[in-house]
């Protein structure tokens, strides 16, 4: 297994994923490692570490375009034990280039979002098809709060968190609600003694609309050229 190689740390911020490379089948590959240590609960629909849990970590990992593995978890889970990481974590994968992430902060709550757009349509589609693990048009969205979310809290955390991706991705031009294959981290602090644990995350409560203004505009970070599209065929002021 090649040794997945994170550069110093650097930049401010809570959210701030190292950068890794690794070579596999001859393909220069990247990857993003978030380690925030122990005391943080996330909520994911992750293919590893997928629920709701303590995680130590998140990885957001690229694969090849024609990624036919069918031990995704296990997968993911070499790649994070490589690079260091410890304890139970979550595992996403794309094949989009997770070096090009969007970032975005909105008081306090922070979003780094990787997106691939090539597979999209619309969830309430009369196609079917057999769910795959990565394929270049998957959207995978990471967002961190530095606050205590009940449970239920999370589930509509990752609701919001979807809604603004929706929203980000109508105002780039695209005509999709996302790609059969999008992802979702939430992740908050964990309950302390004395602190306050929030009920609502939903995009008109406090932590909620800060949460869905970090992701829309992490989305469209993430779609520049299709923003930009999008920019140049509005009319002017």
């Amino acid at each position: 297994m090649p040794a997945l190689l994170p550069p110093p740390r650097t930049g401010p911020g809570l959210l701030n994923p190292e950068r890794l490379t690794r070579t596999e089948d001859g393909e220069r590959l990247h990857a993003l490692l978030w380690r925030p240590g122990p005391g943080w609960r996330m909520a994911s629909s992750a293919v590893l570490g997928g629920g709701i849990a303590e995680r130590a970590w998140v990885l957001n990992a690229q694969v090849g375009h024609g990624y036919r593995r069918t031990d995704p978890a296990r997968h993911l889970t070499d790649l994070a034990l490589a690079a260091g990481a410890r304890g139970s974590g979550v595992g996403l994968m794309t094949a989009a280039d997770v070096s090009a992430a969007g970032r975005a902060r909105d008081g306090g709550a922070e979003a780094v979002v990787t997106a691939g757009v090539s597979v999209r349509g619309w969830a309430a589609s009369s196609q079917e098809g057999t769910p795959g693990t990565a394929v270049p048009g998957t959207i995978n969205i990471v967002v961190a709060l530095p606050v205590a979310l009940s449970d239920a809290a999370l589930v509509n955390a990752v609701m919001t968190a979807t809604e603004a991706k929706v929203q980000a991705l109508l105002d780039s031009g695209l005509d999709c609600s996302g790609t059969p294959t999008d992802a979702v981290c939430v992740a908050a602090r964990a309950p302390r003694p004395g602190a306050e644990v929030h009920s609502f995350a939903g995009p008109r409560s406090e932590w909620g609309a800060r949460l869905a203004r970090a992701v829309h505009r992490a989305v469209l970070a993430a779609l520049p050229e299709h923003s930009q599209a999008v920019r140049n065929t509005r009319p002017g002021p």
